[in-house]
C-alpha cells in the first residue's frame, strides 16, 4: 500500500493549517464584534455571514477569525478576549454551568464526522480492532463521541489504539504516511484527505459516517455538534432584539452559503486554511444548518445525556437551565 513521505504529506497539505438582511432597529454592538470559529464546515456560513455583509444592520463592521485549538478556545471565552464563538454543544453547556454567562444562540450542524482509511474493509468500530485511529484534539468533541460510540459497541478502552493530533491536518498526515490505519475527521477535513490523496495516486475512503453510527446509540442520526454562543458581555450589547437579529441574519446566510457554496467556502477559506473548492464539496457531508437554540433543544439535552452517561463533567454535571437559550 503507498504511502507518502512526511515531507510530501506537509507539503500536500500546507494549505490546511489549521441579499442583505433587513431588520428594525436593533440595539448594536459598541465595537465591531469579532466572530471566532473552528477550521471546520459551520464557520464557513459564519464567514459568509460576515463577510457577505448579513451582519451589517446589527454587527456592522464585524469580523471573522478562526481559533486553532478548543484549549486556545476555552481560555479566551473564559478570559473575556472572545465574545462571540462557534464551539462545539457540550463546551457551550460546560462553560454555562461553570458560571460563565455563556448562552447559545443556535446549532449550525448536526453532524459532520467521518472516519476515513486507505482500507475500505475498516468499515465498523468492530474492524478497527487492534488497528491505530488518528484523532484530532484528545478530551474534546470528536474524542468524547467516539468513546461514548465504542462503549456501546462492546470494545474496551484500549482495543483501538488511539493516535491524538494537535490538529485535523495533522491527522491527515498521519493517514496519508501510514502511521495510523485510520483517522476520525471533522468536514472539510474528511473531504480534503479524500481529494488531495487522489493527486498522489492513493485512494482514501470514507469507510464510517458516525451520524449512523450515532443513531444506533440514540436513535436519532442528528448529532447537535457546534453552534454559534455569546458572552453575558455580547448578549448586553446587542440587547434582546439584536441577538434575534443576529439569528435571523445567520439563517439568510445559510440559505445563501447552501444555494451557492463556492461563494461561502471563498469567504471562509483563508481563515480556515482550506481551498475554497475542498469547502464547497464539503457542504453535502457537513449537515449545515442554523437551527434556533430553543428548536434544538430536545436533541441537545438528548446529545447531553449521552456524554454525561461517561462523565457527568463533559457538561458541567448537569444539563444547562433555560437561560443558556438565547432564541
Amino acid at each position: 500500500m503507498a504511502h507518502l513521505t512526511r515531507r510530501q504529506a506537509l507539503s500536500a497539505f500546507s494549505g490546511l493549517a489549521v441579499a442583505t438582511l433587513a431588520v428594525p432597529h436593533v440595539a448594536k454592538a459598541e465595537a465591531p464584534l469579532t466572530f471566532y470559529g473552528p477550521p471546520a464546515a459551520p464557520s464557513a456560513v459564519l464567514a459568509h455571514a460576515v463577510k457577505g455583509g448579513f451582519l451589517k444592520d446589527v454587527a456592522p463592521g464585524a469580523f471573522f477569525k478562526a481559533w486553532k485549538t478548543p484549549d486556545e478556545m476555552r481560555a479566551a471565552v473564559a478570559s473575556g478576549s472572545m465574545g462571540a464563538v462557534v464551539m462545539p454543544s457540550y463546551g457551550a453547556a460546560n462553560l454555562h454551568n461553570r458560571g460563565l454567562g455563556l448562552g447559545l444562540l443556535n446549532v449550525l450542524t448536526t453532524g459532520l464526522l467521518y472516519i476515513v482509511s486507505k482500507d475500505e474493509t475498516l468499515n465498523s468500530l468492530k474492524s478497527l480492532s487492534g488497528k491505530t485511529l488518528a484523532l484530532p484534539f484528545k478530551n474534546d468533541m470528536p474524542d468524547f463521541v467516539l468513546h461514548r460510540l465504542v462503549a456501546e459497541n462492546g470494545l474496551k478502552s484500549g482495543d483501538i489504539k488511539l493516535e491524538y493530533a494537535a490538529s485535523p491536518p495533522e491527522a491527515v498526515q498521519l493517514l496519508l504516511t501510514g502511521r495510523v490505519d485510520a483517522a476520525l475527521l471533522s468536514e472539510p477535513a474528511a473531504t480534503a484527505v479524500l481529494i488531495k490523496a487522489k493527486s498522489f495516486f492513493m485512494t482514501v475512503h470514507r469507510t464510517i459516517d458516525i451520524q449512523r453510527e450515532w443513531a444506533k446509540v440514540a436513535g436519532k442520526a442528528e448529532i447537535p455538534q457546534a453552534g454559534l454562543a455569546l458572552t453575558s458581555l455580547v448578549q448586553q450589547k446587542l440587547g434582546k432584539s439584536g441577538i434575534e437579529a443576529l439569528q435571523a441574519a445567520m439563517e439568510t446566510a445559510l440559505a445563501s452559503a447552501m444555494a451557492d457554496p463556492k461563494a461561502a467556502a471563498a469567504a471562509a477559506a483563508d481563515a480556515l486554511g482550506f481551498p475554497p473548492d475542498i469547502i464547497a464539496a464539503s457542504f453535502p457531508t457537513s449537515h449545515l444548518c442554523a437551527l434556533k437554540a430553543s428548536a434544538a433543544r430536545a436533541d441537545l439535552e438528548a446529545f447531553y445525556d449521552e456524554l454525561a452517561k461517561a462523565d457527568p463533567a463533559i457538561i458541567g454535571g448537569r444539563r444547562p437551565d433555560e437561560g443558556f437559550y438565547l432564541v
